[in-house]
């Protein structure tokens, strides 16, 4: 089986947003098909385009999966299901948690359902921001330049801060 390295965006910014996230991880980390699991830090950032809205807190998970793509998307839909993620709703609008596939080996894929890479993540620090702590020196797809210059080009100027767990485990 071969193993596809991934990038997933994940954030959430309705209820528990620190426990959303940790959920979604260990539910990811529970399938047989996912292995080798590594998060950045957590970031505190500016809602986008609809700012009438809590905060977010962001990730960027990396993950190696035997899944195609279409399969981690119907995980992650799965994921988004149980932990309170409304099928139909508006977009922008606050959400308890929100997956999105940022890379996904070296596929481009450009369908109704999934485009890979995802196709706003350049436009965004909290994807951006996570992703350089990452893989700085990676070539995101499609661009022939590192994820850390991508970032020092990236146009959004919303507040992205490291966030500090102040909960015990």
């Amino acid at each position: 089986m071969i193993e596809n390295k991934v990038y997933l965006s994940i954030g959430s910014n309705i209820g528990d947003k620190e426990s959303n996230i940790a959920s979604s991880i260990a539910m990811l980390g529970s399938f047989v098909e996912i292995s080798k699991i590594r998060s950045s830090s957590f970031y505190k950032t500016q809602p986008l385009y609809n700012e009438n809205q809590p905060f977010f807190l962001n990730i960027i998970l990396e993950l190696e999966t035997t899944l195609t793509a279409f399969q981690l998307l119907d995980k992650i839909h799965e994921i988004e299901k149980m932990l309170g993620r409304e099928k139909n709703r508006e977009k922008n609008q606050p959400r308890t948690i929100d997956i999105d596939i940022i890379i996904f080996k070296d596929s481009f894929m450009e369908t109704s359902q999934l485009q890979i890479p995802h196709p706003g993540a350049l436009l965004r620090k909290f994807v951006m921001t996570p992703l350089a702590e990452l893989v700085p020196d990676d070539i995101f797809p499609k661009t022939n330049m590192k994820i850390v210059d991508l970032l020092k080009k990236c146009p959004d100027t919303s507040v992205v801060k490291k966030y500090t767990i102040d909960k015990k485990a």
